[in-house]
C-alpha cells in the first residue's frame, strides 16, 4: 500500500438553518458555486462525528474546481449557537476563505450598498498590497505585480476576496466566468491563533502538510494593518505568518501552484477567543475538511498525537469514512477518506 496522503483544503463548511438554505445557495451561485451532492445524518450519528446532538442535512457545492476548495452547507435542526457573526478577522477562532475575483471592486460596491441600507455586514474596502515589486520600479515600463484585497463578513459568511494585477497563477484561482462576481475556488483558508510557535508543528509533523512559510513576522504594510486591524504603533501587537500546502507541490514553481492551502496567522497581543463559536453546530463558517488516502493510518497518527476529542471513524452524511478531532491550537477538523 502506498504512503498515506493528505490533500489541502477540501471544504469550507458553513452552518445554517433550514430557513437560510435558499438564500445561501443563491448567494454562493453568485460566486460560481452550485449544489452537486446532498446527504443526511441522524442526531445520534451527528453527535458521534461532530459533537452535535441534532439532525443534519448537508449540501456540497463546487465551483469549476471539483477536487478541492468546495463549500459544504450544514443545515442543523438544532444549532448550538449563532457562530462568529460579524466578528472581525482578528479573533481566535476566526476562519475565512480567500478567493480570486476578476472585479473585486464590484464586490466592494455591493458591500458598501448593503451596509448603506442597514444589512448586517462588516467589510474592509479593497486595499492594495505589492507583490515583489522590483527595486527602482518604473511605472508603465515594468510589470507592477500587486493585489487589491478586501474583507467581506456577513452573519453566515466570512470571505477575503482579491484581484490580481500584472501576474497570473493558472492553477490557483480558476475563475468561473459564468458567475456574477467572476470568482474562483478558495485559494486558501485562514486561521487566527495565539498559541506558541511549536503548537503548529501538528500540521506538518502529524497531518503531513508542507510548511512553506514558517513564523515570518509580517511586514506592516498599510493594507495588512487595515485588513487584520493590527496596529503598528502598538508594540504588543505582532503578527507571524505560516503557510501550509498539500505535499507534492512546490511553491517555487509559480505556474504549478494549486489552490486549497492554509494561511495561519499567529498574533501576539490581547485577542478575543471565540473558538466555541467556530466548530460544527455553530452557524456560519465553522469547519475545514481535508481528504486522506488511508484514513485508518491517519486515525492512528492523530490518536497518538496531542490532538483531543478524536472520534471513531464514522460514515458521514455523504457516505464517506471520516473522523473528527481538535488540533492542539484548539481548532476542530474533520478528515475524509478520498
Amino acid at each position: 500500500m502506498s504512503n498515506p496522503y493528505i490533500s489541502g483544503l477540501y471544504e469550507i463548511v458553513i452552518g445554517i438553518t433550514a430557513a437560510d438554505e435558499s438564500n445561501l445557495i443563491n448567494y454562493w451561485e453568485k460566486f460560481g458555486y452550485t449544489v452537486n451532492l446532498s446527504g443526511n445524518l441522524h442526531a445520534e450519528t451527528a453527535k458521534k462525528l461532530y459533537g452535535v446532538n441534532s439532525n443534519l442535512h448537508s449540501l456540497r457545492l463546487q465551483n469549476k474546481v471539483t477536487d478541492r476548495s468546495l463549500v459544504r452547507l450544514m443545515i442543523w435542526d438544532n444549532p448550538i449557537n449563532q457562530g462568529l457573526e460579524l466578528s472581525p478577522l482578528k479573533v481566535v477562532g476566526s476562519r475565512w476563505g480567500t478567493s480570486l475575483s476578476l472585479d473585486v471592486f464590484n464586490v466592494a460596491n455591493h458591500a458598501e450598498d448593503a451596509q448603506a441600507i442597514g444589512l448586517p455586514i462588516y467589510y474592509v474596502p479593497p486595499q492594495r498590497n505589492l507583490i515583489n515589486r522590483p527595486e527602482n520600479f518604473l511605472p508603465f515600463y515594468q510589470a507592477n505585480p500587486c493585489v487589491h484585497e478586501m474583507v467581506l463578513i456577513q452573519l453566515l459568511t466570512r470571505q477575503v476576496i482579491f484581484q490580481r494585477h500584472d501576474y497570473h497563477r493558472p492553477n490557483s484561482g480558476i475563475v468561473n466566468l459564468d458567475s456574477h462576481f467572476k470568482s474562483s475556488e478558495f485559494v486558501h483558508a485562514g486561521l487566527i491563533v495565539d498559541c506558541e510557535h511549536k503548537t503548529l508543528d501538528f500540521y506538518d509533523q502529524v497531518l503531513g502538510l508542507v510548511r512553506v512559510v514558517d513564523n515570518v513576522e509580517s511586514g506592516y504594510s498599510v493594507a495588512s494593518r487595515n485588513i487584520l486591524e493590527v496596529k503598528k504603533e502598538n508594540p504588543d501587537e505582532r503578527m507571524f505568518n505560516y503557510y501550509f500546502i498539500a505535499p507534492g507541490y512546490d511553491l517555487k514553481e509559480k505556474n504549478k501552484i494549486r489552490s486549497g492551502n492554509f494561511e495561519v496567522l499567529r498574533l501576539e497581543g490581547n485577542l478575543e477567543h471565540k473558538q466555541t463559536y467556530s466548530r460544527p453546530g455553530c452557524l456560519g463558517t465553522s469547519l475545514y475538511t481535508l481528504q486522506v488516502t488511508n484514513i485508518d493510518s491517519y486515525h492512528q497518527k492523530v490518536s497518538n498525537s496531542e490532538a483531543t476529542g478524536v472520534t471513531e471513524i464514522i460514515i458521514n452524511e455523504f457516505k464517506e469514512k471520516s473522523f473528527s478531532f481538535v488540533a492542539p491550537d484548539g481548532y476542530f477538523w474533520t478528515l475524509l477518506q478520498s
